[in-house]
């Protein structure tokens, strides 16, 4: 890797770094303002489930720390102990993302299970008009920082910015089984409260797993997509010098993707022409495709 490829590889992960904590911090900040109206609300219409709903919300600020941690690390340069550089650390993020997004989900479907338990003895609180409207603001709010965080995460391709995302998405599902547990309460049918959150539960759940699935599949040495592959066997052919490619082994690394090819040259090629028919193919896929962190080239005689 030349000078001017570690210098934009260094700038690609300064800008994400830069972004990621630009989202955490946005939702840092709606996740507080938003946990104090939940509460206040909560309290002064009698709400139960708007209180839950404004713990949840306050949980979503610890997940953010988490992810904006793990991305500070995932970001740092690569050292004499770690060689190949940090970018697991935000898998690690990922993994612990997920797994309090489960503890949240099982959390909501234990106290659906608890509300089920005290409708059965005749429990019933009636909730105030204050609480639906907290409801609502929280359902739009949380959906719409669900949509920019997942753009965000997208865009740089961060597993723990995804996770956080999803976060926001079981706060508005969680904020949908409160509104709808509100009104029906307030029209006499409490039960609809608890047996909504039960299916949010689930959605939770499935959600969890797919984030720590992802991020297990990368801390794993996964290889790529075969598209990806392809492309890169077809970037590579088509290098002057190149006979054939004998070899090509991807793993995903965090959001980077590590190369080890094994590329046919003319076996009567000086040592000297071989080694710039190499470095011509490592050039090429670094500069054709921005994920390649790195790339070992082996050239064989054809």
């Amino acid at each position: 890797m030349n000078q001017n490829q570690i210098e934009n590889t260094n700038l690609q992960e300064k800008q994400f770094e830069k972004e990621a904590m630009k989202v955490s911090t946005v939702s840092i900040v709606v996740n507080v303002l938003l946990s104090l109206f939940k509460l206040l609300a909560g309290v002064i219409a009698h709400s139960g489930a708007m209180i839950s709903d404004a713990i949840h919300s306050a949980s979503d600020v610890f997940s953010t720390i988490i992810v904006m941690v793990g991305i500070h690390l995932a970001g740092r340069k690569s050292d004499k102990e770690h060689p190949y550089g940090h970018e697991r650390m935000e898998c690690v993020a990922a993994i612990v993302l997920a797994t309090v997004l489960a503890v949240t989900g099982l959390g909501i479907g234990w106290s659906a299970i608890q509300s089920i338990a005290k409708e059965s003895t005749g429990v019933v609180v009636v909730p105030g008009v204050l609480a639906l409207v907290a409801a609502v603001v929280s359902i739009l709010t949380k959906e719409g920082m669900y949509w920019y965080t997942r753009f965000h995460a997208k865009k740089i391709d961060s597993s723990a910015l995804m996770a956080d995302a999803w976060h926001h998405r079981s706060d508005a599902l969680s904020s949908v089984g409160a509104l709808v547990g509100i009104a029906a309460s307030r029209m006499g049918y409490p039960l609809m409260d608890p047996l909504a959150s039960l299916v949010i539960c689930v959605f939770i759940e499935k959600a969890a797993l797919d984030i720590f699935k992802d991020a297990i599949n990368k801390m794993v040495d996964k290889a790529c997509d075969e598209q990806t592959e392809q492309a890169i066997r077809e970037c590579a052919s088509k290098q002057e010098g190149v006979v054939r490619v004998d070899m090509l082994k991807t793993r995903v690394f965090g959001n980077k993707i590590y190369v080890d090819i094994e590329i046919g040259a003319d076996g009567n090629e000086t040592l000297r022409e071989a080694h710039a028919v190499a470095e011509e193919v490592h050039n090429r896929i670094e500069n054709e495709f921005p994920k390649v962190k790195h790339i070992m080239v082996h050239v064989n005689p054809a």
